[in-house]
């Protein structure tokens, strides 16, 4: 199970707003700026069983199922369709009679292919 800190920010009913508290962990994490991009609090509507009141600390807690559909949707369903556009793209090369054939880049692509040489290869 996930857990998370956070500070409960308004109440309707038996659903709780609650401002989830950045880590300390947050600060090296490369996806910080993704994942918190309005800044150190990110928000969560959670039920509220044990009727906590505006400006208490909760603890929220996410079931590993939803950890797992929101994975599945978040890197498993753009790969499936990358993988699809390949094949889609490979049999229409081969239908097409273009099969293993490459044309040359021309000038436009060289000059993509220079300015991203140096781009790469410049001190930052």
């Amino acid at each position: 199970m996930i857990e998370e800190e956070g500070i409960v920010v308004e109440v309707n009913g038996d659903i709780a707003k609650v401002a989830v508290l950045a880590k300390s962990a947050c600060e090296k994490c490369a996806a910080s700026g993704v994942c918190r991009p309005g800044g150190d609090d990110s928000f969560v509507e959670a039920t509220n069983p044990l009727n906590a009141k505006k400006g208490q600390k909760v603890k929220v807690v996410l079931a590993p199922q939803l950890y797992l559909k929101a994975s599945i949707i978040l890197y498993g369903i753009p790969m499936a369709v990358f993988v699809a556009a390949a094949i889609v793209a490979k049999s229409t090369a081969v239908r097409s009679g273009r099969r293993g054939q490459l044309r040359p880049l021309g000038l436009p692509g060289r000059g993509g292919e220079l300015s991203g040489f140096f781009f790469l290869h410049s001190p930052l």
